[in-house]
């Protein structure tokens, strides 16, 4: 009997198998049924263009936080997502799509006006809101209307706002500027309680972002530099707004007894409060403004005013897919967003060989003249970091020059793939610097006893074991420290060495500066961190006049997508799946519990993405604040 039972086993589990295959066939066959069946809809469905009355209003209503570089969704769960009613957690809005839409709006004559509907819209670093606003001012400028209509202004909401010639409030509505602050999470108690044990090795004094997992409060000298790089932003949202506004600078509320007094006078009257500090222009209903509205665009059939809305009027004016001129010369963008980590990765997240191949492609293309690096991350990997670095000293070498163009954020490992660059360009708001680094390991050897574990064995030397994760369950000895320490500080020095190079200034100049210090684009320049202020079409006119063009395209260098990935984004993008599909609506979660939730899961994913090969980062945590 015992041995027919392997072949029994065999048969039973090859039977196992070939129903799996066979479920797995139809399944296929079934999805490339209804993909075929989505493309004939997606092609017949023409009669569902929206079409444009011959006077309207663009409505913007904006959903998402604004960003360079959509990161990567798997086109399939998105839509099965949207289909059982929950909402993207954090949706994103493509600057350059929002650019080009109101570029198209503000040459389409049946276009009056815009409306600035911003209650769904997140946040949006001053560089990137004030690129926006540069927009809707050339709009302005063809003669046409910028109206602003809310119920509650953030910040960021108003800051873009206050682009228009007038800001219209809801009668129960809010507008509350409270300034700029970093607030982190701080995890040292609970982790002490879950008898795990934080290593640290660092070097720059102001290297604050361990902290969370050192300390339960912040650090005098964090401080000390959060503060003042935080006081110069808030200097220049003020003295932006008021001078939009037309108000002085003083009349910001920054006490809560100013801020007590002055609710006081009008009766705790937030809509009188914000229309007698002229945040708003007038205090209007929903119905009043679409009145106002109707007057000036025209009245539609739904008995409101004439409006396409922007998803629909971008899905007129901007190509699906975008071809370049095979005989045009160019200058290449590569985004480099999100957290630097070893390897690869998809959109949203700077891989240092994923974005080293990017630059690669632009370096072997003979029509890419000069190449934009379109920085915005707090760093990550200090090893991926180099990775990318050596690729720009090779498009260099290949006589391509390099633009770092800095975005919100260009520090730690941000700085480290700008500073090869032939020249580095900041806005006066970029936070940036932050030149030091740190490792941070977490070992369990006092929360194993407790859990009833533990590891023993022997080796042929004192290092085996490391690789496979030993001192985590272990700990580290003073040795082991000591070497750790060791490597961090010859990181550091490589770093400053680095920057000393390729930035022309003395390794003691740059220590000064370093130390994990973090600075303004406008401080960055005093001390030559960077080259010159200016915005991202700035770097892109630099880069074209170092590498002699006079005519030119841009070309956005972006990861290609297999066939299969182009054919359903391409297909979901359309909308027509969505609309098969039932939908539901839920919230689990209320604002306050989200809000804490998020802020948990965004420190622990950051800690998640930390693969550096030998355990080195340079990273900002702090710099989050501006976006």
């Amino acid at each position: 009997m015992s041995e027919k039972k392997p072949g029994i086993l065999r048969r039973f589990f090859g039977g196992i198998w070939r129903a799996i295959s066979l479920l797995r066939h139809i399944t296929f066959n079934l999805i490339f049924a209804l993909v075929f069946i989505f493309i004939l809809i997606s092609i017949f469905s023409g009669d569902d263009k929206v079409e444009v009355p011959e006077s309207a209003a663009l409505v913007l209503n904006l959903s998402g936080d604004l960003v360079e570089e959509k990161r990567y969704v798997d086109p399939v769960d998105q839509v099965l997502s949207e289909s059982m009613g929950s909402e993207e957690e954090e949706p994103e809005i493509l600057l350059t799509d929002l650019l080009q839409t109101i570029q198209a709006v503000k040459n389409d004559e049946r276009i009056k006006a815009i409306v600035l509907d911003l209650s769904s819209f997140g946040s949006g670093s001053m560089d990137k809101l004030a690129m926006v606003g540069s927009a809707l001012q050339d709009f302005k400028a063809a003669g046409k209307k910028v109206l602003a209509t809310g119920d509650y202004y953030s910040q960021n909401q108003y800051f873009l706002a206050s682009y228009a010639d007038s800001i219209n409030l809801n009668p129960m509505g809010t507008v509350l500027l409270e300034g700029f602050g970093t607030y982190p999470m701080y995890y040292k108690s609970a982790l002490e309680k879950l008898k795990i044990t934080t290593h640290v090795f660092k070097v720059g004094t102001y290297k604050s972002a361990v902290e969370p997992f050192t300390r339960d409060t912040m650090s005098d000298e964090a401080k000390e530099a959060n503060k003042a790089w935080l006081d110069e932003l808030w200097a220049s949202y003020k003295q932006q707004v008021a001078e939009r506004r037309g108000f002085a600078v003083d009349n910001f509320d920054e006490t809560i007894t100013g801020l007590y007094q002055k609710l006081q006078a009008v009766n705790g009257d937030m809509t009188q409060y914000a229309l007698d500090a002229k945040l708003v222009d007038s205090i209007k209903s929903r119905e009043e403004f679409r009145q106002d509205l109707i007057a000036l665009v025209g009245e539609s059939e739904k008995h409101s005013f004439n409006q396409v809305h922007y998803k629909e009027y971008q899905d007129l004016v901007l190509p699906p897919v975008q071809y370049d001129n095979p005989l045009t010369e160019k200058v290449a963008v590569v985004v480099a967003r999100g957290t630097i980590i070893d390897g690869s990765a998809k959109a949203g997240t700077i891989g240092g060989d994923s974005t080293a191949a990017l630059l690669r492609r632009a370096r072997f293309d003979e029509k890419v003249k000069a190449v934009v690096l379109r920085i915005d991350s707090g760093g990550g990997s200090a090893f991926a970091s180099e990775v990318i670095g050596q690729e720009i000293k090779l498009l260099k070498a290949a006589g391509k020059p390099v633009i770092a163009s800095m975005g919100a954020v260009a520090a730690s490992g941000g700085y480290w793939i700008a500073a090869p660059a032939n020249e580095i360009w900041a806005s006066p708001t970029t936070i940036t610097g932050s030149i030091g680094i740190f490792g941070l390991f977490h070992t369990l050897e006092n929360a194993m006893p407790v859990l009833g574990l533990n590891t023993d064995g022997v080796g042929t030397t004192e290092l085996a074991g490391m690789s496979a994760g030993l001192p985590l369950f272990k700990g580290l000895t003073p040795e082991m420290s000591n070497i750790f320490q060791l490597l961090i500080n010859k990181g550091y020095d490589d770093f400053i060495s680095m920057v000393s190079e390729h930035r022309g200034m003395s390794k003691e100049a740059v220590d000064k500066v370093a130390q994990g210090r973090v600075w303004t684009g406008t401080k960055a320049l005093e001390f030559g961190l960077v080259d010159k202020l200016g915005t991202f079409d700035d770097a892109i006119a630099a880069a074209a006049e170092k590498a002699g063009l006079k005519q030119y395209d841009i070309k956005v260098m972006e990861q290609e997508l297999t066939p299969t990935e182009q054919l359903l984004r391409d297909m979901f993008a359309s909308g027509t799946v969505q609309a098969l599909l039932p939908e539901a609506k839920g919230s689990v979660f209320g604002p306050l519990l989200k809000n804490i939730m998020s802020q948990i899961n965004r420190d622990f994913k950051v800690l998640e993405q930390f693969n550096d090969p030998k355990g080195i980062y340079s990273v900002c945590m702090s710099c989050t604040a501006v976006n």
